[in-house]
């Protein structure tokens, strides 16, 4: 964690995490526009943050786009807060805040570094016996291109020959459709009917898993995009991502999940 709290001890660095925050995903060439900094300066700061995970880069194209990563923060959070005094501890909930509400884009971007296996890291995407244990949910298919998926959440069952495998590369990248919403996802997460009607509405969308190996450690790279301007998905998943990778790095790293309390 000294690279986190290196990164942000700079006030310069400081003001980039402020601007990703206010409009997510930007490219050097606007993160410069936005603050009085010299473009190899906006440079520096910004390897800076990546070295600590605070933020994620990623091409579009010929453009390079930055997004807030919560990831550290979370860590710090869900299993080392009480190494911390009190003032620390309400001025990094206050920044775990801030990056997890940061103004969306359209692709939601996460990055954890697990310490595992690319092979032990694709069984616990993959496997019931991992997914249900830090998810809840589970997957009947095949994991080949093209395949359907039924997803499986408590007593909640989706079945869409539309909800299925997109890219399947063992222990390198996976990528599949998002499960269908309906009244009886409604009814199951005790959910407002009106609410998941207008997530029914939005096209849907799909998630990648890009695994990195770095060493002793694994990179872990979420992509979850396809969402229109305005996305109640978007917002959704936003919440509920960050939980279950943490949870999915400490059942990996400790071989248990977390507390409900800190998972939630």
């Amino acid at each position: 964690m000294d690279e986190v709290f290196k990164a942000l001890a700079d006030p310069s660095r400081r003001s980039l995490l402020d601007s990703l925050n206010s409009e997510n995903g930007q490219t050097l060439r606007q993160l410069c526009g936005g603050l009085e900094m010299s473009r190899q300066a906006v440079s520096k700061h910004l390897a800076v943050l990546e070295q600590a995970n605070l933020v994620v880069a990623r091409r579009h194209g010929r453009e390079k786009r930055h997004y807030l990563n919560a990831e550290p923060i979370n860590a710090i959070a869900d299993r080392w807060i009480n190494r911390y005094d009190r003032a620390r501890v309400h001025a990094l909930a206050d920044l775990k805040t801030a990056l997890e509400s940061a103004t969306m884009s359209e692709e939601f971007v996460y990055t954890t570094l697990i310490r595992t296996t690319p092979e032990k890291l694709w069984q616990a995407l993959t496997e019931p016996a991992f997914t249900g244990r830090y998810w809840g949910a589970s997957f009947d298919t095949d994991w080949r291109a093209g395949s359907e998926m039924v997803w499986h959440q408590g007593d909640w069952t989706s079945k869409d020959p539309a909800q299925m495998v997109l890219t399947a590369d063992p222990y390198r990248r996976l990528s599949y459709t998002w499960h269908t919403f309906g009244p009886s996802f409604a009814e199951a997460m005790d959910m407002p009917a009106d609410q998941v009607a207008a997530w029914a509405a939005e096209p849907r969308s799909t998630v990648t898993f890009e695994l990195e190996p770095m060493g002793e450690v694994v990179k872990l790279t979420v992509v979850h995009d396809g969402f229109p301007e305005g996305s109640g998905v978007r917002a959704g998943i936003s919440q509920g991502w960050p939980s279950i990778l943490s949870n999915l790095k400490t059942l990996l790293e400790t071989g248990e999940t977390l507390p409900e309390s800190a998972a939630g």
